[in-house]
């Protein structure tokens, strides 16, 4: 009854075969959470693989509905004894469109494969592996010490890929039954492929619509070139007014006042231009001032998504009526997203530029969320991976993207520590998603250290 026989137990169900058996179960599920005719394959995944998962661990499971939400959830819970630290756990079943006919030859979304040191699949790293992972770690230190040591709390969603709509309101509903001292849980990806991370919250996201409607059909660009407006040229300067030529954003409010120490600190340890995906970055791109990983892990970014004038696809003589573009920022704490609309408003009226319409996108809201870095928690996590794989895992203050967090940190109110078990290249939300097996069998290991740290020798005071 040791860390070493948990952690060996752990790494077993990788070695032979039934990890992997498991997870190309789950993957042959197509539980895309956009598609509407899925709505079966999103039950069936909590009914018949999720349920007798955790059952068999000892847990409670209820299936809830929300009227808010477009699928179910599934509250787990396992009680040793009511003065032990408790933890929640927390994944999503359901994956983005399997985009089937786009897959390499040999390939297939619902089809788990091989493929060298890799195994291909829609849900693989997102979040169907990632969160077999912890659920076969945790069942490892169970067999092995007989007990958690813990109290036990899992919360498995099926639409965090249409923006996790019921999340927060079933959070409110239920602080009590969901209470924890932590979250513990994985979702995106690693730093890198070879260097095991975690990540103690994530980058907030508002998408936003820009559009000028200057008249009715367009005009002929001859007769009425240099005589009338061109909304495409006016949304252009007006975009201009907000990032700059190299990406830096020139509006106060949708940037933070500075960089907190706590946050520098951490990130000078991570080097995001490692490994081959740095090869695609343009370190001349963003704030100034800061590095790569800086600028994504602790600054705002701003991008244009989409930008319609006119005909695209085949254009003609004529100056376009309309222009249109989607906008996002990535957000920090310390960012209202709330007000960046307004303030862009504001912004536009003094720049001459007011017949620009700015309204909020229908698309989900993120907040934006972090744990202290110098927080106990962490220090612990970082010491137990540390222990597992004899090296200090990098440590980012949050997700460069956006994920469900605040409903964890802002409505529940628990530190939130994220061990992610992918890595940059893993196709994610494209044809030709991907785990590298060398990531599954040390994510199993690191999380069976985790759990059987937690039930012996948890932070102080937790």
């Amino acid at each position: 009854m040791t860390r070493e026989a948990a952690i060996a137990r752990a790494e077993a169900v990788f070695e032979d075969g039934s990890f992997r058996e498991t997870l190309a179960r789950r993957v042959a599920m197509p539980t895309e959470s956009q598609n509407p005719e899925r709505a079966e394959a999103l039950s069936d995944y909590l009914e018949r693989e999720m349920i007798p998962n955790l059952q068999r661990l000892g847990f409670k499971t209820e299936v809830v509905e929300h009227p808010a939400a477009r699928a179910p959830f599934l509250i787990a819970e396992r009680t040793e004894d009511p003065d032990l630290p408790t933890v929640l756990g927390y994944g999503h079943g359901d994956v983005i469109r399997g985009l089937d006919a786009d897959w390499d030859e040999g390939l297939a979304p619902w089809t788990m494969t091989d493929k060298g040191d890799r195994w291909y699949g829609r849900g693989v790293v997102d979040n169907k592996g990632q969160h077999a992972i912890n659920l076969d770690a945790l069942e490892a230190v169970l067999e092995t010490r007989g007990r958690l040591g813990f109290n036990a709390k899992y919360l498995i969603e099926m639409g965090e890929e249409v923006g996790s709509p019921g999340l927060r309101e079933l959070c409110a509903e239920n602080r009590e039954r969901l209470k924890a001292d932590v979250l513990i849980a994985s979702d995106g990806p690693r730093l890198s492929e070879e260097r095991p991370t975690i990540f103690l919250g994530s980058r907030g996201g508002i998408a936003f619509d820009m559009w000028i409607d200057a008249r009715e059909g367009g005009r002929h660009s001859g007769n009425w070139g240099g005589l009338v407006s061109n909304p495409a040229i006016q949304l252009s300067h007006a975009i201009a007014t907000l990032v700059g030529p190299t990406g830096q954003i020139r509006i106060p409010e949708m940037v933070p006042e500075e960089l907190p120490a706590s946050v520098r600190k951490v990130l000078a340890d991570c080097d995001i231009m490692q490994g081959p995906e740095g090869k695609e970055v343009e370190p001349w791109w963003g704030e100034p001032g800061l590095t790569p990983t800086e600028r994504v892990f602790g600054w705002c970014s701003l991008e244009v998504l989409a930008y319609e004038a006119g005909n695209p696809k085949t254009p003609v003589n004529a100056i376009p009526p309309r222009a249109w573009a989607r906008m996002q920022l990535r957000f920090v704490v310390g960012i209202d997203p709330f007000a960046v609309v307004p303030a862009i408003r504001r912004h536009l009226e003094r720049q001459g530029l007011g017949n620009v319409k700015v309204e909020l996108a229908r698309d989900g809201l993120f907040q934006a969320t972090r744990l202290d870095p110098e927080d106990p928690w962490v220090t612990w996590a970082v010491e137990s991976i540390e222990r597992t794989t004899g090296g200090k895992p990098a440590i980012l203050p949050n997700l460069g993207g956006s994920l469900p967090n605040d409903a964890f940190s802002d409505i529940l109110g628990m530190r939130t520590i994220w061990v992610p078990h992918s890595y940059p290249g893993c196709s994610q939300h494209a044809p030709n998603e991907h785990m590298p097996t060398h990531i599954v069998k040390e994510g199993l290991a690191m999380m069976a250290g985790l759990y059987w740290d937690l039930g012996e020798q948890p932070p102080k005071g937790a």
